[in-house]
């Protein structure tokens, strides 16, 4: 059975990233050795906590190098939440912070992309909200994806106040409207997938990512 590793960058609770893999059947470890994370078939990046904070800790553990070099060999790695705003060039959550830089972009709070300067926005946004591809292209990888068993507008948890704004849009996967404002919630590019919403606390829909997850981690998007 392929070796799923976990991140464990020393800040966030795993607990139920883990019990949701075990659910689904993947053989898991919570680490943060660099050499089991360059060994591992499979990357789980989860996240909870500021991002200038985690990425500090990434570069601390020295992690950052070897989620780069794993992820260039092609091995699949999945990003959750504020793992998913990791991969990507920069946010501007308190200030600006660089990040993983493995797909290119920003990361931006809601009210950076109100539609309106007198809009209200509601921050952090914590509830269940709809998925949905935004193009007839991202159907297509939709059905690749682990999102391949989720339905067009089934519900999903989210807590967050910034979320990713793509550079390329043929990676984005699903989107999400929240105040009127369709942001990016979920990416596919080749081997990595992320979704800015808590699969494992997303009900039996959320599980079912999970599932889909140990074929996508076993093996990429093929």
């Amino acid at each position: 059975m392929p070796r799923i590793a976990i991140i464990d960058y020393q800040m966030s609770n795993l607990f139920s990233v883990k019990q949701a893999c075990t659910y689904a059947g993947l053989d898991t470890v919570i680490t943060s050795n660099k050499q089991e994370i360059l060994n591992a078939d499979g990357l789980i990046l989860p996240g909870v906590g500021a991002f200038g904070s985690v990425m500090a800790n990434l570069d601390k553990l020295d992690l950052i190098g070897p989620i780069k070099d794993f992820t260039a060999q092609g091995k699949p790695l999945a990003g959750i939440c504020l793992g998913m705003q990791l991969l990507f060039t920069e946010s501007e959550e308190m200030g600006k912070h660089k990040g993983l830089n493995i797909l290119e972009g920003s990361v931006l709070s809601f009210n950076s992309l109100k539609i309106s300067p007198e809009q209200k926005i509601r921050v952090p946004y914590i509830g269940w909200n709809t998925i949905f591809p935004p193009s007839k292209a991202s159907e297509a990888n939709w059905a690749l994806s682990p999102l391949m068993s989720v339905k067009r507008n089934d519900y999903m948890y989210f807590v967050h106040s910034f979320c990713c704004v793509p550079q390329n849009k043929e990676e984005i996967l699903s989107v999400t409207d929240y105040e009127g404002i369709i942001y990016c919630s979920s990416v596919l590019k080749g081997n990595i997938f992320a979704c800015q919403f808590h699969p494992e606390k997303s009900g039996q829909q959320g599980l079912t990512i999970y599932r889909n997850l140990k074929i996508f981690l076993s093996g990429g998007s093929k």
